[in-house]
């Protein structure tokens, strides 16, 4: 009974930090991934990308778009992977809609967010965002440089 609790930092394995430059996140959701066993191999040791990835709606299905799950050496050499291909998105019917809905809107679309590990499966964090202008992210960049520089003085006393 004495199993250390991990920190809420240390399921993270991949994580998507050009998103929140990039984009404005209005709303986030949860969402299970299909995945092949040489994935899940590759993302327990945390070799995966979610730069310049996105989620397409298909029907009434969800598809991660771009992710990149690095091969491992040791992965079955009969198969031929793909470290890019298209993944299977588990969301709920209600979810989809909405998320698909508010999609065909112009300037709103859906990029992951991260790849953890959740009760011993991985989870997507995906986000609805929009698009941010150029001045917007001048003043992200104007307000973090702000903040950092408080946060200096404080320790300083």
């Amino acid at each position: 009974m004495n199993a250390k609790k991990k920190k809420s930092g240390d399921n993270i394995i991949a994580d998507n930090r050009k998103a929140r430059h990039d984009y404005t996140i209005l709303e986030s959701f949860q969402a299970g991934i299909v995945l092949e066993g040489w994935e899940v191999k590759s993302l327990r040791l945390g070799r995966a990308q979610l730069q310049d990835s996105y989620v397409r709606f298909k029907g009434d299905e969800a598809w991660l778009i771009g992710a990149h799950f690095s091969v491992l050496n040791t992965t079955c050499q009969h198969t031929n992977p793909d470290p890019t291909r298209t993944r299977k998105l588990l969301l709920n019917r209600k979810e989809i809609n909405k998320l698909a809905g508010r999609v065909a809107q112009k300037g709103e679309t859906v990029i992951p967010l991260n790849l953890h590990w959740s009760k011993g499966r991985v989870k997507v964090s995906i986000g609805l965002a929009k698009g941010k202008k150029l001045h917007d992210k001048r003043d992200t960049l104007k307000d973090k440089a702000i903040k950092m520089d408080q946060a200096r003085d404080q320790r300083r006393g």
